[in-house]
């Protein structure tokens, strides 16, 4: 009989003799479908658990994790191997140094300690899982969009997957605490052999119902009629549209380089030239705000900390803290860093951690395709990759553009253009902006694997700079 993860993580506390001790325990679940060609080519399912063992001794710890990728952990630990992987924690934390982010574990009742969310079920309950019936009415939707790709000689290719994971933590201090994640994505590409015939969709979703196969289909499609005429162009600065998908992409980098700790050691482009961090500074337009809730009904998350790891924006220490609404831009200005326990002592602020969601906003209604009908002459772009971080002083970026870069003409778009190495700063964009769109759910396509819960407005920058041609596809 398989052994319950609410089981596994109450045994490896009773066997801990560390003055602390955490333990994380995940069950994931996972469908996929994947087509090329008009043809559905895979699918499969998969199921992972994972169980992570945090000692604590004195003012050190160690971390020790297992998984059923290379334990057999899908039927449970044993005894003397769960015993094995306490110790070895515990073996770990006294052979390492004070950790710089030492905080006393959080217990119930304590300030900023999650509570149990009637939504999450009770800490005893097994766990969620997906399964292919989630892909009942898009597999039924996809099959008619292949079968209308063949007989108009376009080529479709893609993949879908619906991941399911549940997560407890438990700790020595009695916090006990489960949040079960539901995340989808589908992203398409569509290709009509004609040069520069080639784009992109992307999606994310929590369950598959929001997602419309046909309008996706009639939208690729739409796009791959603007690449009937081939413009070749030089670099350049260009009026660029970035699309929320580029946008999400963008901004995300600045996101992950926003930790408190590296501002103040004067490392990011948060950092005050002089010393400190640029706090208050307005770095976007009046009325832009960037935010994340765990509690967004459209991107919900994880509502408390479950680490394994300790970082500039992540502390072990800090298991079970409550993860709630931030404000990271108010009104153009900078509000909030992301900060652990610890640093936030340090910068003598209130801790701001990491959550796995974020939306930006800036009062547009505008849609894409207005902005493209008010254009009278730049660039419009469909997503970025390859995105590498070139100068972290200035968040200076470089990458490609990729699956359709259009040139718009008067309003409309007029056929498609070369590809471009693009060198910027979404932190400097920010304060270029010349329109900022509607919000809308996005997907960004470069960091998709790692982050599917964003919200973004399409922009408009009058002077995005496209350092030099590109030769991909």
């Amino acid at each position: 009989m398989t052994e319950a993860s609410h089981e596994i993580v109450e045994r490896a506390l009773a066997a801990s003799r560390a003055d602390g001790c955490v333990v994380i325990a995940s069950e994931s679940s996972n469908v996929n479908l994947r087509w090329a060609n008009n043809t559905l080519t895979t699918n499969g399912a998969t199921r992972d658990r994972s169980v992570t063992v945090i000692s604590v001794v004195g003012r050190s710890f160690g971390v020790r994790s297992v998984s059923s990728i290379d334990s057999g952990l899908a039927g449970g630990v044993a005894v003397d191997k769960l015993a094995e992987l306490v110790r070895a924690s515990e073996a770990a934390a006294k052979d390492s140094d004070e950790a710089e982010d030492y905080a006393e574990l959080l217990a119930p009742g304590q300030p900023g300690a999650a509570v149990a969310r009637p939504g999450d079920g009770a800490f005893d309950e097994p766990a969620r899982h997906t399964s292919t019936a989630v892909f009942s009415a898009f597999a039924a939707d996809l099959g008619e969009a292949l079968r209308a790709a063949r007989m108009e000689d376009r080529a479709l290719y893609g993949f879908a997957e619906h991941d399911l994971t549940t997560t407890w933590l438990g700790t020595s201090t009695g916090l006990r605490l489960r949040h079960s994640q539901p995340t989808g994505s589908v992203e398409w590409n569509a290709k009509n052999g004609q040069p520069g015939g080639s784009v992109w969709h992307g999606q994310s979703t929590h369950d598959f119902t929001d997602v419309d196969v046909a309008a996706t289909d009639a939208e690729l499609r739409r796009r791959l009629g603007w690449c009937a005429r081939s413009v070749e162009l030089p670099a350049g600065r260009y009026e660029t549209l970035l699309p929320p998908s580029a946008v999400s992409d963008l901004i995300l980098d600045a996101y992950w380089s926003a930790a408190g700790r590296d501002a103040a050691e004067g490392r990011t482009v948060f950092s005050r030239a002089g010393g400190g961090t640029r706090l208050g500074e307005a770095f976007g337009p009046s009325g832009l705000r960037l935010f994340s809730d765990p509690a967004d009904p459209e991107l919900s998350c994880e509502p408390f900390v479950s680490s394994g790891h300790s970082s500039a924006t992540s502390s072990v220490f800090d298991n079970g803290l409550t993860l709630g609404r931030t404000d990271w831009f108010e009104d153009g200005k900078l509000a909030a860093l992301v900060h652990t326990r610890a640093s936030a002592r340090a910068a003598g602020t209130t801790a701001t951690p990491f959550v796995d969601n974020l939306t930006m906003d800036g009062g547009g209604t505008a849609t894409l395709d207005e902005m493209v009908a008010s254009t009278r002459r730049g660039l419009l772009l469909t997503c970025l990759w390859y995105i590498r971080e070139v100068d972290p002083e200035v968040l200076l970026l470089t990458g490609l553009t990729r699956d359709g870069v259009y040139l718009v003409e008067n309003g409309e778009v007029v056929g498609v253009v070369n590809n471009f190495r693009f060198n910027e700063s979404p932190v400097s964009l920010l304060g270029r902006i010349a329109e900022i769109g509607a919000t809308t759910r996005t997907l960004g396509r470069e960091w998709a694997d790692w982050f599917k819960l964003s919200r973004m407005p399409a922009l408009r920058i009058p002077d995005f700079n496209m350092s030099s041609v590109s030769p991909a596809s």
